[in-house]
Parts: structure tokens; C-alpha cells; sequence
């Protein structure tokens, strides 16, 4: 055996893994068994090691967030897998999608219920751990389902009905007062006028999510990844970057650390290579958040072909193969697209996205930014309307109030406006 890294648990819980990514090795404990429990972190993983278990007990590298495919071979030898991670939805997706990646067939998942949330948790309530680890339910051929796997599934939402509207937006409370929060396999479409911010605001909006380990990928086919990652850097530190060049290695370096992957794709792109690369990445990165940006620019719809009924097939083939690899991998999809053209006194609306009515049917959630003209003080304001909304039906508009320091659009009290 040999040392490739280490973990590190400070007073309060936090855990830090060395290596930050990519891990080769994992932490294990127990004998040559042929079945092994899988938890997340190491109060779980030493508290397992209280009990007589007739598995191995493992603890993943990186926690809930990826399981990397250097440590995949480590896990060969085994006939059953138990994943027994955190005590809410996210955790129970991230189970779901590391047993893909182990194989299905012998992997065993234990949901997140009242009685049996974490392992630390049911073993301060004294609950039977052997018992609930060998209740853990089978993951079944994907596309085969009974109303028993259905019925567990709704219980483990009821039991955490606060964490199933998923991960909310810290610099955008008004969004998460509307959409509730940014939802594993749901697609998304953004809109808006040219030159009304759509890039800059999803910039900060992925930003957002990706400061809570949400793993993201990029795909950037009208600005150059250096511009964008530049505008991003930006808006994490809220802080104009040129006058504050002491400090860029800084939070180069904190920057880094985010789950962030960008693909390298500029201008017009295959449908088929594009998805070629989600798919990878998704596999290999944990990735669950996509953004293409833009979909005219990665289809070349603005000068190649010639025909409307052509661009339009073209624009909703690419939909419909997003919204499918939204749900067979239960990853969060975000589409920015340029709208029709409207009159410049009209507001758009989701009948305003170019092409068909395939963007908007197809979509989870449509964001439009809107550009307003006050009639007393004659200035533009900007605001983010939410014109649907699948998980509540609620819908709304969201001040965007930009401030050109910090790149920003966040509606937070105690953001920086120097």
C-alpha cells in the first residue's frame, strides 16, 4: 500500500481532502471481504468502525461531490456495494449517480429517511446499523421501475421537503423566493435583448452555484474562455481585477478550488461532439450543471443556412437531445438563447425565443431578461422575469440592478458597490 493523500477534520466538522482533486487512493478499513460500505465522510466512516459489520468500510475521496475514475479499480473486487452518504436529496442524487458508475447491478443504496439520515446520526439515536445497511434497496435496470422503488423515493422528499426545492442561490435571494432553488435534471432556458447581459448574468448565476460545489461545465461558443473565466473571477471577489493586481495569485488560487470545467469548443460546433464531451465529463467530472451559451452561435445558425425551416429543425433537435441528457443524467441543463425579433417597445416573451415552440414546451424553467424604459426618469432598468416556472408554477420578475466594479448582478443587501 502506498500514501497518495490525506484527509483533514477540523473542530467543527469541515473536512479538506489532499489532494483538492483527482484523488488516486481511498481510505479503507476492515479485511478481504467480497462487500464493502461506501460513506462520505470520516465521522460516518470511523463511527462504522464501532460496529461488527461483515463489509469493508470506505470513505470517498471527495465527499459527495465526485468520485473520480482514478479510484474506480479500487472498488473491482467487490460483489456488493452499500453507498450509505448524507441525510437529503443531494446526497441521495449523488448516490444514484455514483452506482452508475460502480454498475448498478451490484450496488445497494440506503435513502435518506428519518431513521437512518447519516451514519453518525442513527448511531447517536441507537438505531440498528446492521439492519438498516442490509435493508438497503437494489438499484434496478434504469429504465424499469415499480411503485415500491416510486413509494420510497416520495418518502425520502417528504422527509426532506425543505432540501428537494434543491441548492439555493446565495447572491440572488429574490430567484430563490420564485424558483425555490437550482434543481438536478431540469432545463432551463435564458433569454434576452442583445447586449442586455444574458453572458454576465449567467456568468454570476452558475458562479453562485458553483461556490456551493455545484460541479459545472462551461460551454462558451461566443466568448473565449479567458474572457469569461476573467468575468468570473470578477464577480467572485466583487472587486475590479485591474486595480487590484497585488492580490490576483490570491484569489487565482481560491478561484481554482471551484468545481468549474470549461470546454474548449469556440463558434460552430456538431451537435454530436458537443454532446460527446457533456457525456464525458459528466462521467468523469460528476458534472450537474451544463451551460451552453449560446445555442445560435453553436449551431451557426446566424450564417449558414439559408432556410427558417432548416435553422428551426436543427435548433430543436439540439433541445430535444439537451432535455434528454437532462433526464437520463440527471443533470441541470441552462440554455441561453437569443430571442425573435421584437419590437424595441414590446417585452419579450417566452413565445419570443428563436425557433419553434419547442424551447419553451420543452423547458423547466424560462428566464427572460427584460430591458424597461421609466417614463419619468427616461433610464433603462433591467429586470429578470421568470416566465415558467415546472416546480411551483410561481412566476415573478427580479430587479437586476449592474454594477460595473464587480461585474455583479446580485440582489444582496451587503454587496459590495464601491
Amino acid at each position: 500500500d502506498e500514501i497518495v493523500g490525506y484527509k483533514v477534520i477540523s473542530k467543527d466538522g469541515e473536512e479538506h481532502t489532499f489532494p483538492l482533486n483527482s484523488a488516486s487512493g481511498i481510505l479503507t478499513a476492515k479485511g478481504s471481504l467480497n462487500a464493502a460500505v461506501i460513506v462520505h465522510n470520516i465521522k460516518d466512516f470511523l463511527t462504522l468502525l464501532l460496529y461488527d459489520l461483515n463489509e469493508n468500510v470506505m470513505c470517498l475521496p471527495h465527499g459527495e461531490q465526485k468520485l473520480p475514475q482514478s479510484v474506480l479499480p479500487l472498488f473491482e473486487r467487490y460483489e456488493k456495494l452499500t453507498l450509505w452518504l448524507g441525510s437529503n436529496t443531494a446526497s441521495w442524487d449523488s448516490a444514484r449517480i455514483f452506482a452508475r458508475k460502480l454498475q448498478s447491478n451490484r450496488c445497494f443504496l440506503v435513502r435518506p429517511l428519518e431513521d437512518q439520515t447519516s451514519v453518525y446520526a442513527a448511531h447517536l439515536k441507537k438505531e440498528n446499523i446492521s439492519k438498516i445497511i442490509s435493508e438497503a434497496s437494489c438499484v434496478s435496470h434504469p429504465s424499469i421501475i415499480t411503485f415500491n422503488r416510486i413509494r420510497e423515493d416520495i418518502a425520502a422528499e417528504l422527509h426532506n421537503a425543505d432540501k428537494v426545492s434543491g441548492v439555493k442561490w446565495q447572491r440572488f435571494p429574490s430567484l430563490n423566493a420564485i424558483l425555490k432553488g437550482h434543481r438536478r435534471g431540469e432545463l432551463t432556458i435564458l433569454t434576452g435583448p442583445t447586449g442586455s447581459g444574458k453572458t454576465t448574468f449567467m456568468s454570476e448565476y452558475s458562479l453562485d452555484l458553483a461556490m456551493q460545489k455545484v460541479t459545472t461545465l462551461w460551454g462558451s461558443f461566443e466568448i473565449r474562455n479567458q474572457r469569461l473565466a476573467k468575468t468570473m473571477l470578477q464577480q467572485m471577489v466583487l472587486q475590479p481585477l485591474e486595480k487590484n493586481l497585488n492580490k490576483f495569485d490570491t484569489w487565482a488560487d481560491l478561484f481554482e478550488q471551484l468545481p468549474i470545467y470549461f470546454m474548449t469548443f469556440h463558434g460552430q460546433q456538431e451537435l454530436t461532439t458537443v454532446l460527446d464531451a457533456v457525456r464525458h465529463a459528466t462521467y468523469v467530472h460528476d458534472v450537474s450543471h451544463v451551460i451552453i451559451d449560446n445555442v445560435q452561435f453553436m449551431l451557426g445558425l446566424s450564417s449558414r443556412e439559408s432556410g427558417f425551416l432548416d435553422r428551426f429543425s436543427r435548433q430543436d433537435q439540439l433541445i430535444g437531445a439537451f432535455r434528454n441528457f437532462a433526464t437520463i443524467y440527471n443533470c441541470h441543463v441552462t440554455l441561453v438563447i437569443h430571442p425573435r425579433k421584437e419590437r424595441d417597445d414590446e417585452a419579450l416573451t417566452a413565445n419570443s425565443i428563436f425557433g419553434g415552440a419547442k424551447a419553451s414546451q420543452e423547458a423547466d424553467n424560462v428566464l427572460i431578461i427584460q430591458n424597461k424604459t421609466s417614463q419619468s426618469s427616461l433610464k433603462m432598468k433591467k429586470y429578470l422575469q421568470i416566465a415558467k416556472n415546472r416546480f411551483t408554477g410561481d412566476l415573478g420578475m427580479m430587479p437586476l440592478d449592474f454594477n460595473r466594479n464587480s461585474l455583479s448582478f446580485s440582489d444582496r443587501d451587503d454587496k459590495n458597490t464601491d
